[in-house]
């Protein structure tokens, strides 16, 4: 494969931790359960986005970009991460965030990843509308800009595109060298899955390796077969970016949508407890919009017996605990606030 001949920003802290987690395994009465920990990436809390950053900012610095765009929703991950990654670069970064939820409440409006956006020194618009295509949004106003004879770098939502999903084949390799130092056997890949670039960039790089371990999208926003053909697309496109053309099959994207509640942005039920298991059992933090549905998924699949109790599972960790402060208002403050029995 033509990895290594792509330009790339090594600022991510890799490789990532690969952790047991013993107590929540035992809690759910088995499989064994580890956690890739890509929530330690580094740059502004860390997170999925960076690998892929070192891709795409390395190429925004080849084109002589004077300023790099992107967009996503108001407490994105990827646009907090885009903003620190440009801080460190050099380059002024503008970001689109997206009403998506039509919230009023202050802290999501303005703390956790937006509070980032702008410390990063990035400016921010927000965008209102139904329906609409950010990524044609972002590049008319980019656009807009290229006509007053600026160089603008545009990055898709979720830095997901085909060179942006090189970060994740990238992990593919990075995970299968610490499954092969620990011997581990693993019989199952999870993760939440959204803008596709995470899932299609682990397929192409697991078929790559012929890795033959299944690997589960939990998905975060749309239903199942417009998320499956998402991801499809892109993993062949990044297959041919690498010199494998015809390689990936529709059979190697599998998704479960199962999980998205209410819709993107809106914390859920099964999120919220997974939350707290993750934080009580393991001191591991998750995000309401996205790692927390995942690790719902992981733990109803689990309860239901999907995954068996003598299976070796490794639960992504796509990181955004950032994004809690800005969706504090969905926990139960009183119930937090308890004195222990016999105090």
């Amino acid at each position: 494969m033509l990895l290594s001949r792509y330009p790339r920003r090594f600022l991510a802290h890799l490789p990532t931790p690969l952790e047991k987690m013993d107590r929540l395994s035992k809690a759910l009465g088995g499989p064994e359960i580890w956690i890739k920990r890509d929530d330690c990436t580094g740059l502004s809390t860390g997170g999925n986005k960076t690998r892929k950053l070192e891709f795409l900012m390395a190429e925004a610095e080849l084109a002589g970009a004077d300023l790099v765009m992107t967009q996503g929703a108001t407490q994105s991950n990827h646009c907090r991460q885009t903003a620190a990654f440009a801080a460190k670069v050099g380059i002024p970064c503008h970001i689109l965030l997206e009403d998506r939820t039509g919230s009023n409440n202050p802290n999501y409006n303005h703390s956790g990843n937006v509070l980032l956006d702008h410390l990063h020194g990035a400016t921010t618009e927000k965008i209102k509308g139904e329906n609409l295509n950010m990524n044609a949004e972002l590049e008319k106003r980019a656009n807009d800009i290229r006509a007053t004879g600026k160089s603008v770098y545009t990055i898709p939502g979720g830095g997901s595109n085909p060179t942006g999903a090189l970060g994740y084949v990238n992990c593919a390799f990075e995970m299968l060298g610490q499954f092969n130092d620990r011997h581990l056997k693993v019989d199952h890949i999870v993760h939440a899955t959204g803008s596709a670039g995470t899932q299609a960039g682990l397929a192409v790089g697991l078929k790559a390796m012929n890795a033959q371990i299944p690997l589960l999208g939990i998905g975060t926003n749309a239903i199942r077969h417009k998320q499956e053909e998402k991801i499809f697309e892109l993993a062949v496109a990044t297959a041919e970016k690498l010199g494998c053309p015809g390689m990936m099959e529709r059979s190697d994207i599998v998704a479960n949508t199962d999980y998205v509640g209410d819709g993107y942005g809106v914390p859920s039920e099964a999120g919220q407890e997974a939350i707290k298991l993750f934080a009580e059992l393991e001191g591991i933090l998750l995000d309401p919009v996205y790692s927390a549905k995942g690790a719902a998924g992981l733990i109803d699949l689990v309860r239901t017996g999907f995954f068996k109790k003598d299976e070796i599972i490794v639960f992504i960790h796509t990181g955004g605990s950032v994004g809690l402060f800005g969706y504090d208002w969905a926990f139960d403050m009183d119930q937090m606030w308890q004195v222990p029995a016999g105090r």
